[in-house]
């Protein structure tokens, strides 16, 4: 099923464009509000989701980026071997598949992953997951286009193993 490879490519031109775009009109740390619990804020994760490791010292990148190589060729691999009746399923892998590589871009060329997507709601008690900024607001950890692909396609599988009516062998 590499018929589904125009979604990753799409997901890595999108993901990178964006990102370009993000360095070029924010100015890191500062936030732009966009919409209600929406704003704009150009981050560095050296880390992994939610900024996990990014302290560590330096070897997480190259941790990161060869766990991730090895995993998009796995995914690769599984999306290669899909029959066409498993449309759903083949979204899904190249939907992570697109995430994996545009956070690898990142990860190879500048040493940290991009993020600039900003959501968060009006509480001084947030909820797991969440942190408090400025003692009014709680804000999920900063993303970008690849962290949501990877994300939708996650839920995409879940959805396709949870209603999947093929009988098993």
């Amino acid at each position: 099923m590499l018929k589904w490879l125009w979604l990753t490519v799409l997901v890595v031109l999108v993901d990178q464009a964006s990102k370009q775009a993000a360095i070029q009109l924010l100015a890191h740390s500062e936030q732009y509000s966009f919409l209600p619990y929406f704003n704009f804020s150009l981050a560095f994760n050296k880390g992994a989701a939610f900024s996990f490791l990014s302290n560590a010292g330096g070897w997480q990148r190259w941790f990161f980026t060869t766990l991730s190589i090895g995993v998009s060729i796995f995914i690769f691999l599984w999306l290669k071997k899909l029959t066409p009746k498993e449309k759903l399923l083949a979204a899904s892998l190249a939907l992570i598949l697109g995430g994996a590589i545009g956070n690898i871009i990142d990860r190879s060329i500048y040493g940290h992953v991009i993020d600039f997507i900003d959501w968060y709601y009006p509480s001084n008690e947030c909820l797991p997951f969440f942190y408090l900024l400025n003692q009014s607001n709680c804000h999920w950890p900063t993303f970008n286009i690849a962290d949501s692909s990877i994300f939708l396609g996650a839920v995409l599988m879940i959805i396709q193993a949870i209603f999947n009516k093929e009988p098993t062998e």
